[in-house]
């Protein structure tokens, strides 16, 4: 029997697992920043190009 709970018990102790974990967590926090960021320059960015639309408004002759 213990023979079955030795690879589990040796895999909680070694430290490669919390490592890439950790790292998960931290890709994840990352690509949150970039999405929210990204988001957020492309709002402001249509609002200005909106406005310069609004401003320079179709040529009639």
């Amino acid at each position: 029997m213990s023979a079955i709970f030795q690879p589990v018990v040796q895999f909680l102790k070694r430290e490669d697992g919390p490592t890439a974990v950790e790292y998960a967590v931290m890709l994840a926090l990352i690509i949150v920043v970039c999405i929210a960021a990204v988001t957020t320059i492309g709002k402001n960015a249509n609002s200005t190009f909106s406005t310069v639309s609004k401003n320079i408004g179709p040529t009639t002759t």
